[in-house]
């Protein structure tokens, strides 16, 4: 079978596609017979042409018919019957050129549309690894929730609540951009955390460089940028930017590996820590006691062990009250 369809002009497009919308119409009037079934199969067997321009107008008419499936339609009412309602209100012609702007306006749509969100979360204790598509790798927290969205331009991350470890493989034409309110980090070939609180965020760089930008994007955004060993803390006004080392990194990495890390650290602190990883809660008491200060490597949800500790090397007492654990002289 011989194809026509080489070296097409714009004016045999335009015609191909406005014949392509003619029949697809008069498909929908209730006049169609065997003879145009005949004819249709003719045309489309001409030229591959035909064929796309006939598919991509039927793909754009089945799109307007979900949209007005979606709208009431009383119970009963067939497609069929709601076209014969609808098409002799506009002449053949004019409803063809509607098609053709609407498959023009959907193949833009569909080009065009914003990346699809993806959704990540781990529970109160969990923790999840995810492989990017593009060799980037993703840690998830406790307790956290994140939006993924890629395209070929961009690869953007939302960090709604918690804390995520970011290996990300640097690509100067697609940026990496970690959302977290009114903060934005920026991956320049990175190895970092996010830790989203209530009224700070938290960002420790492991390796490579990034920047921390904080505000309204424009003028009055408030950046740094990090460099291996940096901590950086935003607030709604600030960027605070300090240098640890690399053994305190480290430790506070050590979620990752199902641990939590205190070195000469205050037992709310460490309580409040303990928290994030548990149902059961430690409640310290009183003020005394919550300035003393505890040391050591502890299953992150293991809070008995941690209670335990407290109890056996600062001499304290530890009671349970329903789900909580209470922690006092």
């Amino acid at each position: 079978m011989s194809d026509r369809s080489t070296h097409l002009g714009l004016a045999d497009s335009e015609a191909i596609s406005a014949r392509a919308a003619e029949l697809i119409v008069e498909q929908q009037t209730g006049e169609w017979g065997a003879s145009d079934e005949a004819a249709l199969a003719a045309w489309l067997a001409e030229s591959s042409a035909h064929r796309i321009a006939y598919w991509k107008l039927e793909a754009a008419w089945d799109r307007t018919k979900r949209v007005a499936a979606l709208k009431p339609v009383r119970r009963g009412a067939r497609l069929a019957e709601m076209g014969r309602r609808v098409w002799p209100v506009l002449s053949r012609t004019a409803a063809a050129f509607a098609l053709v702007c609407a498959g023009g306006a959907a193949a833009f749509y569909y080009s065009h549309r914003p990346p699809q969100e993806q959704t990540y979360a781990t529970t109160v204790g969990g923790h999840e690894t995810l492989a990017l598509d593009d060799g980037s790798r993703i840690e998830l927290n406790t307790d956290t929730s994140i939006r993924i969205a890629m395209t070929g331009k961009s690869r953007k991350v939302w960090l709604d609540r918690g804390e995520a470890y970011f290996d990300v493989r640097h690509d100067a034409a697609r940026p990496f951009v970690v959302v977290a309110g009114n903060a934005r980090v920026t991956d320049l070939g990175t190895k970092f955390t996010v830790r989203r609180e209530e009224k700070r965020l938290n960002v420790s760089l492991i390796e490579g460089r990034a920047e921390l930008e904080n505000g309204e994007v424009g003028d009055n955004a408030r950046s740094a940028v990090l460099k291996p060993g940096d901590v950086a803390v935003a607030t709604r006004d600030t960027v605070a930017v300090t240098r640890k080392r690399d053994q305190v990194l480290k430790d506070a990495l050590g979620w990752r590996r199902g641990v939590l890390v205190f070195e000469d650290t205050e037992l709310s602190a460490a309580a409040q820590e303990f928290n994030r990883y548990n149902r059961k809660k430690v409640i310290v008491a009183d003020t005394h006691t919550a300035h003393l200060r505890i040391g050591g490597t502890f299953p992150s949800t293991n809070v008995d062990a941690f209670a335990d500790a407290a109890e056996a090397i600062l001499g304290l007492h530890v009671r349970y009250r329903g789900n909580d654990i209470v922690i006092s002289r």
